[in-house]
């Protein structure tokens, strides 16, 4: 069966206390504070489980050291391994809360301010922490017993679990944090409630508490009950279960950009045909549809296509579909070329279009005839410093985009090199995949659009560096 190339995502997120503070890791003294108004890079937690028992947890700082708590109680955060103290439980609440229990000594962590300690006997509201996940808030949804993908699917609308593989935005869950707790979003803006229907508002039936149990998610409605598979389409609601069993577990795994090539033919890049990968359709499925994996060491980048196998480089230059594996000749460079991108082979040599429309690597530089327009189908979002994030459309134009905000309005670079969103007009922007996970945006000035110390949007970045990468 083919699988989706990714692992499961690692947990990170925001601890709130009871005074809507947030736990903080300072890099001074590796001592630990709930101060913190925002959720922002020193607030940010990694959760990591004991191989050995899976409700054993560790809590690493951004730092790389591990939350501790001594017999007497004393919060430290300078553990450079797993010691005895480190190891904690979760205690998971009804509201979706958690309390954190020293597992050698059986104390609650709590308190407020400078003033933290891990002594009490009891939970009490001191103790509680409301969880706000720092990761991307759009993944893919496993199941783990079905060993399926969750997607939007039947002609009403439910999240069935499913899939061989997630394809498409349709396969792509937005995690919607509010009061405590999580709502799942569908791709059409609407909220799964426990009864496994559709609701284009969210309310008390759509918000879960998560759990965790051997390193995978639960899913906890207001009843008690559990999201689960149910049926042969594996529809996705509240079971009987109040205990989570493999049934009731999921794995949420991030979410690759999904393209579609368009040659100097005007025709879309396909495998319609067989294996040959060739520019001969005219419309887009998912046989036109490719997603678009990046090395993180290397750079370069794979393309799978949805039956799993990956382009790959075999003799005479021809590119086909059949490699299962990764490999040397599966790898191509991107060359970006503004509203155009070129693909270089492993062979050195630049893929071009011949004349019954194959794609063969054997072009010796990067031109016209080698230049294909990229239409991404992934949702994109971005942030500079705020915990919260704002979900922008994207409008293809000829290789640009024109992206436009929730009131309808665009963005613009303005005189001053400032990047606005209230035009009343839309304005190209050029999009490149430049690392995995990370993207470039680059104005119509040719500039590339970065983000200051203040969080300010500007067009004016000479080259791609750190400041001027996006997650997506």
């Amino acid at each position: 069966m083919p699988s989706n190339g990714s692992k499961a995502l690692k947990l990170q997120f925001g601890l709130i206390n009871h005074k809507n503070r947030y736990l903080t890791a300072e890099a001074f003294g590796f001592k630990v504070n709930a101060s913190a108004p925002s959720l922002k890079k020193k607030q940010i937690w990694t959760l990591e489980q004991e191989d050995q028992d899976g409700q054993v947890v560790f809590l690493s700082s951004h730092l790389g050291r591990y939350l501790a708590s001594d017999k007497d109680g004393k919060v430290s955060c300078e553990a450079e391994t797993k010691e005895n103290d480190c190891r904690f439980l979760i205690v998971a609440q009804s509201d979706g809360r958690w309390a954190l229990q020293s597992e050698p000594y059986l104390r609650f962590f709590g308190g407020s301010a400078d003033y933290l300690s891990c002594f009490a006997q009891t939970i009490g509201e001191t103790e509680l922490w409301a969880v706000h996940l720092a990761l991307h808030p759009q993944a893919s949804l496993l199941s783990v017993a079905r060993k399926r993908y969750a997607h939007l699917a039947g002609p009403e609308g439910e999240i069935a679990v499913d899939s061989n593989i997630p394809w498409g935005v349709d396969a792509l869950l937005t995690l919607v944090y509010m009061d405590g707790k999580y709502c799942l979003k569908t791709s059409d803006s609407r909220f799964l409630s426990n009864d496994g229907k559709l609701s284009s508002v969210s309310g008390r039936g759509t918000g879960y508490t998560l759990e965790l149990k051997s390193g995978k998610l639960a899913f906890k409605d207001y009843e008690g009950k559990y999201l689960t598979p149910m049926g042969p389409t594996g529809t996705l609601r509240s079971g009987r279960c109040s205990k989570p069993g493999k049934d009731e577990l999921f794995d949420l795994e991030e979410s690759h950009p999904q393209v579609v090539f368009q040659s100097a033919n005007n025709r879309f890049v396909s495998i319609r045909q067989g294996v040959s990968v060739s520019a001969n359709q005219d419309d887009e499925t998912d046989m036109e549809t490719f997603q678009m994996e990046i090395d993180k060491d290397s750079k370069k980048c794979t393309f799978r296509t949805n039956e799993g196998n990956y382009w790959t480089l075999v003799s005479h230059g021809g590119i086909q579909s059949t490699a299962t594996e990764v490999g040397a000749n599966t790898m191509f460079d991107i060359v970006w070329l503004g509203r155009r991108v070129a693909l270089q082979a492993s062979n050195g040599k630049y893929v071009c279009t011949k004349k019954n429309g194959q794609l063969a690597a054997v072009s010796d530089s990067a031109g016209e005839r080698t230049a294909t327009c990229v239409t991404t189908k992934t949702p994109i979002r971005w942030t500079a410093n705020r915990s919260v994030y704002d979900i922008f459309t994207l409008h293809f134009n000829d290789g640009a985009y024109h992206i436009k905000g929730a009131g309808g309005k665009f963005w613009y670079v303005s005189n001053s090199g400032l990047v606005c969103s209230d035009g009343d007009t839309p304005e190209d922007f050029y999009f490149e995949f430049l690392e995995h996970g990370r993207i470039a945006i680059r104005g119509k000035n040719e500039k590339y659009v970065r983000g200051d110390q203040g969080g300010i949007l500007k067009g004016d970045g000479e080259i791609a560096d750190s400041s001027s990468l996006w997650e997506y």
